[in-house]
């Protein structure tokens, strides 16, 4: 079992990088891959997810990220595809904060994640994950999920103070690309 890998990220793709360890080329797929910059060594723990027809590499820029992700996946009906974009979209924190306030129109956000999965989750994961116990701060949300889209980080800030923060996530997000495709 892969605890973590360190090396040089000589590729970053829309769902997983390009680690280089010692000239030997490992695909991780990942939340955000743009949180990887090309070039740079970095250090990604990983989950190794291994099924008869399938060895993937799971990788995260933080353990927290990975704890929660093996907490995901061991949710009834939910797989480590449909528990990433979970990790892509959502902030830690606002996930627990979700799971344990039993906020299931939060976790309906998430694609492919239907109000069945929802309550699946709250069930199987309730009091199992320990948030700090404060709401998420939906300019930070709205932030990441732009920066998940590829956007760059001086756009998103310039974009981000014109979008109504009186409107739900889907909503700031949907104003945002607009601002952003102008």
């Amino acid at each position: 079992m892969f605890d973590y890998l360190y090396g040089k990220v000589v590729g970053v793709y829309s769902s997983y990088v390009v680690i280089d360890v010692n000239n030997i080329g490992f695909k991780v797929f990942t939340p955000n891959p743009y949180v990887f910059e090309e070039g740079h060594e970095e250090k990604i723990y990983l989950y190794n997810h291994i099924r008869e027809d399938e060895n993937t590499l799971y990788g995260f820029k933080k353990e927290e990220e990975r704890e929660l992700f093996l907490k995901l996946i061991n949710v009834k009906g939910l797989g480590p595809k449909l528990a990433l974009p979970i990790l892509a979209t959502g902030s830690v924190d606002g996930i627990k904060d979700a799971i344990n306030r039993e906020n299931i129109l939060y976790l309906k956000k998430f694609p492919k994640i239907g109000e069945k999965v929802a309550k699946q989750i709250i069930l199987d994961l309730k009091g199992k994950v320990e948030s700090k116990g404060e709401f998420v701060n939906t300019e930070d949300e709205l932030y990441q999920v732009l920066l998940s889209l590829g956007y760059k980080a001086n756009d998103i800030n310039n974009v981000i103070k014109q979008v109504n923060k009186d409107n739900p996530i889907e909503l700031q997000v949907k104003e945002a690309l607009k601002l952003l495709l102008r």
